[in-house]
């Protein structure tokens, strides 16, 4: 039974998040951020269309081995590093606090952008259901802001009431999804099954860049096991191994899964097929499962989508529960309801954010699939990878300074190639960061416009924030610096 750690009032509300979540709970809620049936059935054909085609599963076993290096270090930290806050936290014990604060706002952008891309393309697909169904053509950033509405309910109940929501339609679309690559190997698909897609000719086709891109996005929200840490029934042994269920799990479902739907359409049809991504899921069932398993996937698309903002949603008001309570948002943000036992006001500024920056995409009238969650989910994947990347040196220095793990493989060399790999990701996105956004010169060649540095330039942005508010608090508030040391530097 979940419990406060002291009991808050309406006047004096506690600000300490406390729970009995399992290994079980926090791995629904991660990976229902990973969002299976939304990567599968949304970003697997934008991977493969603009990507590297036929060879597109296999980047998801590639990223899945430099995430299972970082997250090595990362289960180290957790059991040394008692505090909620993850990358912030962890970058702020190895590199110093200034360091932290550029990591937290880093965070915050990646997960808010990752975040609202989704609601973008659960705001197209809702669009068009609904018009297929005889309905009003309504806009799709509508039924964005009507879901950012229910998010908003759900986010500021108790944090039981989300897991029990995204363990039932994670359960459901797994399911789904496995049925799926089930009857495909039946059949033997078009042109039979094989391993094309893990030939080297294959993974290098195309725009791997981007491919990865997609691939690495496809994982954003495990590393945040360690957010839940407050809330998790034995910390010290249920955080390490939610992160490593969570990514293995995630990588080997999303391998089979793509493999599957390239082996549907044959790796010499898969690209014909692709060339309408936002249907290609649906199209697939319709000829596997038939006119039934294309309803359900239809439904489990939307909820898909929709347990993956709620995730999302959960993951940013904990960060923002823990900045505030370093001293770095409002004082208001740490509180934690009487009765929900949920930090209700970061929810509630989540929702509000959530809301404001899906009318300003409206205003601008941007597409919502090819550019809303296209670029944004671009936006995170970059800022993402670079975090982990700082984080897996965090882990290298923090424990070389204190010797308390002295575990070479966990603290040296698995951090170390997860750096290593993370960084070469990172570099490989940005060089095709043009082609994944769109932007052409006068002659139709990827150039980095500007579009392209806009967007990079948020990843730029938001660390250097970090490092300006660092200082200035510092300077201008002694007192709040000392709560920040507190906080993320031990």
């Amino acid at each position: 039974m979940t419990q406060l750690e002291s009991k808050g009032t309406a006047d004096a509300p506690s600000r300490t998040l406390r729970g009995s979540l399992g290994v079980t709970a926090i791995v629904f809620m991660v990976v229902a951020a990973a969002s299976p049936l939304t990567v599968v059935g949304g970003a697997a054909p934008l991977g493969i269309l603009i990507g590297n085609g036929a060879g597109f599963p296999s980047l998801y076993a590639i990223s899945a081995v430099i995430l299972l290096f970082f997250s090595v270090g990362l289960a180290a930290m957790t059991r040394h590093v008692p505090r909620p806050g993850a990358f912030f936290t962890y970058i702020g014990y190895g590199l110093g606090r200034p360091s932290g604060l550029a990591a937290a706002w880093t965070a915050m952008l990646t997960y808010t952008t990752i975040q609202v891309s989704v609601y973008g393309y659960i705001g197209y697909l809702l669009e068009i259901t609904v018009v297929s169904l005889g309905g009003p053509d309504l806009a799709w950033w509508l039924y964005a802001l009507a879901v950012v509405g229910l998010v908003g309910i759900l986010g500021y109940r108790h944090i039981d009431l989300s897991s029990k929501v995204l363990g039932v339609l994670l359960v459901a679309e797994v399911a789904i999804v496995l049925a799926l690559v089930a009857a495909v190997m039946i059949d033997g698909g078009p042109e039979g099954l094989s391993a094309a897609p893990f030939e080297p000719a294959n993974v290098l086709s195309g725009s791997p860049g981007v491919g990865l891109m997609f691939a690495i996005a496809a994982f954003i929200g495990f590393e945040a096991t360690a957010i839940f840490r407050d809330e998790a029934r034995d910390p010290d042994r249920t955080i390490p191994r939610a992160t490593y269920v969570a990514v293995i799990g995630i990588g080997v479902f999303y391998t089979l899964a793509s493999w599957g739907l390239v082996m549907a359409w044959g790796p010499g049809g898969i690209m014909e097929a692709a060339a309408d991504p936002g249907t290609l899921m649906l199209r697939t069932v319709a000829i596997y499962l038939g006119s039934v398993g294309e309803i359900i996937v239809n439904v489990l698309l939307l909820t898909s989508m929709f347990a993956c903002v709620l995730s999302f949603h959960n993951v940013l008001t904990r960060y923002q529960h823990a900045m505030s309570s370093a001293g770095v948002l409002p004082d208001r943000l740490a509180g934690v309801h009487a009765r929900h036992l949920s930090p209700h006001a970061s929810s509630v500024a989540q929702t509000v954010t959530a809301a404001v920056l899906t009318a300003v995409f409206a205003v601008l009238n941007l597409d919502p699939l090819l550019q809303v969650f296209t670029w944004f989910a671009g936006v995170a994947t970059l800022a993402i990878a670079l975090l982990m990347a700082v984080t897996s040196i965090a882990v290298i220095v923090y424990f070389a300074r204190n010797r308390a793990d002295r575990r070479v493989w966990n603290t040296v060399v698995a951090p170390a190639l997860g750096f290593v790999g993370l960084l070469a990701s990172a570099v490989i996105i940005v060089v095709y960061f043009p082609i994944m956004v769109g932007d052409m010169d006068a002659t139709g060649a990827p150039t980095f416009g500007a579009v392209t540095w806009s967007l990079l330039a948020l990843v730029a942005a938001f660390p250097v924030f970090g490092y300006v508010q660092a200082a200035w608090i510092r300077r201008r508030r002694p007192a709040a610096y000392a709560k920040l040391t507190d906080a993320i530097a031990g």
